[in-house]
């Protein structure tokens, strides 16, 4: 990826792709990827305060001009990062607006409506726990990271919330749970301190870690079936 950008210094100056080459959009998601890329790998070598925008153009074969245009600053590469991340792309659609997960809230099945979303947990932890390892690190010493964590996890909850929320339109939830009370369990258990406390301290695999969220989340969000266990639900 970095030997791409590293031929196309001069094209990349004028604007334009050269002749036969690459168009200006495909090279500016060319750059942009090779530039988070690189970031995160210094990150995680230097840690994000020592990290420095030259750094991240040198190992990325970036100009720092064009560093600076794309990401605006070292937070704004930390953004990207951590959205690539979040999301496993870097297209614009909110997770809660993607194909999976409106399938999920379509479902009427309160029990594969849980599952689904502990497999989309644990795929969105699993990808984005060292980047938000960072994030937590560089948040303890920079303002502005702080502020950017808090919007994180503003975030998480709101969309989180959003499944509470269907439980609780549905009546799926136990009778005696309140959706705020609901919401504040859902937060609790998918939060990444969770994942990394069993996946990254206590050495789950993470496909344990997805069978335990789903059972968890069965038992304290849903009435208990009326005779026997539901199928699945325990690790």
């Amino acid at each position: 990826m970095a030997t791409d950008i590293s031929g196309r210094r001069s094209q990349e100056s004028h604007g334009r792709a050269p002749r036969g080459g690459i168009g200006g959009q495909a090279r500016t998601r060319l750059a942009r990827a090779a530039v988070v890329l690189a970031a995160r790998a210094l990150f995680l070598k230097r840690g994000y305060a020592a990290t420095t925008i030259e750094a991240i153009s040198d190992t990325s074969d970036v100009p720092p001009a064009t560093v600076y245009r794309l990401f605006s600053s070292k937070l704004g590469i930390l953004k990207a990062l951590l959205d690539v991340s979040i999301a496993g792309d870097d297209q614009a659609a909110p997770l809660q607006d993607r194909a999976n997960a409106r399938a999920l809230f379509a479902d009427a099945d309160p029990v594969k409506q849980l599952s689904g979303f502990a497999g989309i947990c644990r795929e969105i932890n699993a990808r984005s726990a060292p980047a938000y390892q960072i994030l937590l690190s560089a948040a303890g010493t920079d303002p502005e990271a702080a502020a950017l964590l808090a919007e994180y996890t503003r975030q998480r909850q709101e969309g989180q919330g959003q499944i509470a929320r269907s439980l609780a339109r549905s009546g799926a939830l136990r009778p005696e749970l309140k959706q705020r009370d609901a919401a504040d369990i859902i937060h609790a258990l998918m939060s990444p301190e969770i994942y990394r406390l069993l996946v990254g301290d206590r050495g789950w695999p993470p496909q344990r870690y997805e069978q335990w969220l789903k059972g968890v989340l069965i038992d304290q969000l849903l009435p208990p079936p009326a005779t026997g266990r539901i199928d699945g639900a325990q690790a």
